[in-house]
């Protein structure tokens, strides 16, 4: 699972919708805007995969706190 603690604390998570596939989640604010000039090449990557694959592999994503607050 690709992770990343924001600062302000909340998560955009898309869970897959298959077992044996991953989950991802991204820093978010807390109505689930990433700001994708703050990712690594390798996490957007993931961010822009994830957007397209939204009802086809993985869920819609959703806003959560993170897991470290």
């Amino acid at each position: 699972m690709d992770t990343h603690n924001a600062s302000g604390g909340y998560e955009l998570r898309f869970h897959p919708l298959f077992a044996n596939h991953r989950a991802y989640a991204f820093p978010c604010d807390a109505v689930g805007h990433v700001d994708m000039d703050s990712l690594s090449e390798p996490m957007l990557n993931n961010y822009l995969y994830a957007r397209a694959v939204m009802g086809l592999e993985l869920s819609w994503p959703e806003v959560r706190l993170s897991r470290s607050h």
